[in-house]
């Protein structure tokens, strides 16, 4: 059966968080002077900083965390990298982070393309991230990506994260569409490919790292275009 229902995650798949998280972190490193605090090699910094936000999310992901402790930790633990042991400035610059972040608009080569195709075929096109919800409509609002998803679903207002089957029931469930029409859209294979696995939906893997697949995903592409061939 033709599919009628597409799921997409938000975050580094669509919405390019890395490039995106890069230029905020880079403000706040102006901003708070890191540079007379030892830190000068920004890059550097920006590494430690992404090394402890995907362990943390990973935590956070698998219960072991809440989020206020995976928001100012991933920067507290990248500051700890320079013997900067301070709790004070690291929930200053989390607050900071998660005000400036949403503000920023880059997206993957050729997103609004496929999302205007996509539209334009009459698919029905929906959001679903872990990501925090205030955080993610400003994200999808800023970077105008708000008239192409009817549906906005996030782990706060599901109570459940991908890859758990709640998440899944819950979208479809909103959306008003049926498991069999759906297909879910995404970057991460322990979230968005097991995730679609998880509740019995196709899924496509948007690999734009190039990384050897781990999950079985019913399609793999490395760019967006290539929905075009699948959709």
């Amino acid at each position: 059966m033709p599919y009628q229902h597409l799921f997409f995650d938000l975050d580094h798949t669509i919405w390019d968080f890395e490039m995106n998280s890069k230029e905020t972190l880079l403000d706040l490193h102006h901003k708070y002077n890191l540079t007379e605090k030892g830190i000068s090699d920004f890059d550097a910094f920006f590494d430690q900083y992404s090394i402890h936000n995907h362990r943390l999310w990973d935590r956070y992901t698998k219960g072991f965390i809440k989020q206020d402790e995976l928001r100012w930790k991933r920067i507290y633990l990248s500051l700890l990298e320079y013997k900067i042991a301070d709790e004070k400035l690291s929930r200053e610059m989390s607050f900071d982070y998660l005000d400036i972040l949403p503000n920023k608009k880059n997206l993957f080569p050729y997103t609004i393309e496929i999302l205007n195709y996509l539209k334009e075929k009459g698919y029905q096109m929906h959001l679903i991230t872990n990501g925090f919800e205030s955080v993610q409509f400003k994200k999808i609002e800023n970077s105008n990506l708000a008239p192409y998803f009817k549906e906005v679903i996030t782990s706060e207002g599901s109570n459940s994260l991908k890859p758990n089957k709640e998440i899944f029931e819950y979208a479809l469930q909103k959306s008003n569409a049926k498991l069999e029409e759906s297909i879910m859209i995404g970057d991460n294979e322990s979230a968005d490919i097991q995730g679609a696995i998880n509740i019995g939906m196709d899924s496509v893997f948007v690999n734009h790292i190039n990384a050897i697949p781990t999950v079985p995903a019913t399609y793999t592409i490395t760019h967006l275009k290539e929905l075009e061939d699948i959709l």
